[in-house]
């Protein structure tokens, strides 16, 4: 549980005392149990926000919400790598781009681009399968990160994410990737197409990450975080056969 405590503490803002460890090889299989503690959080807020405005207000909250519950954390990642990664750079001037802490025009358009996709998946989503649906997104986001470990090695020779990536992740550390693809079969036909879009998306944003860098960093992390969760609640709003 401790391990678990530290994951939660590195990805949200949740007020859960002082770390007693900060293991990073030990809590990063944990990081989709966090995002299924989010999705239950976000699912919670939605319901109760439901009794008294209307969807698309509530819609444009959870949004709200959900970055203010992870501290911005990753949609920082998505506006230090947009700024870094858009545009015909070289790699070293990209990933020079992304250590600079100021927000330039590509990382600002990426991150209102982001939220906007979001709030349209999310004002979409109005049938039976809504809770669910925001208590998974989240943890499908967050489980892709240990993929990014896995599959990319880490561009910098110092930095924050670097303790992330001195081992690499074996078998046993994606088994909390399971538990959303599990819940996933109460969404019938809908949890087929949750996982074909989570696959797919996580091969292609790998794979421009591979192609455009060859390297993964922890902004490029949090950048695939925030897309992926921004897909797949727009995906799923589509009007699949149920």
């Amino acid at each position: 549980m401790k391990h678990l405590k530290s994951a939660l503490q590195f990805l949200t803002l949740l007020p859960l005392g002082k770390s007693d460890t900060f293991d990073t090889q030990a809590m990063t299989p944990y990081f989709p149990v966090v995002g299924l503690i989010v999705g239950i959080l976000l699912s919670i807020f939605d319901r109760m926000a439901m009794l008294f405005w209307p969807l698309p207000a509530v819609s444009a909250m959870d949004v709200v919400f959900l970055v203010l519950l992870t501290g911005a954390f990753h949609l920082d990642g998505l506006a230090d790598a947009a700024d870094g990664l858009l545009g015909h750079r070289s790699r070293e001037r990209a990933l020079e781009i992304m250590k600079d802490s100021r927000i330039g025009a590509m990382g600002l358009m990426a991150v209102f681009c982001c939220l906007l996709i979001k709030w349209a998946g999310l004002q979409s989503l109005n049938g039976p399968q809504r809770a669910l649906i925001l208590i998974l997104v989240p943890a499908y986001s967050r489980s892709g990160m240990l993929f990014g470990m896995r599959f990319l090695l880490y561009g910098r020779t110092v930095g924050t994410g670097l303790s992330f990536f001195e081992n690499a992740l074996s078998p046993k550390d994606f088994i909390w990737v399971l538990l959303p693809a599990v819940f996933s079969v109460f969404l019938g036909w809908q949890g087929i197409w949750l996982n074909m879009t989570f696959i797919l998306a996580l091969v292609v944003i790998l794979s421009y990450y591979r192609n455009r860098m060859g390297c993964i960093t922890g902004d490029m992390l949090g950048a695939m975080t925030e897309v992926m969760e921004a897909v797949l609640f727009l995906v799923m709003a589509a009007g699949w056969p149920v």
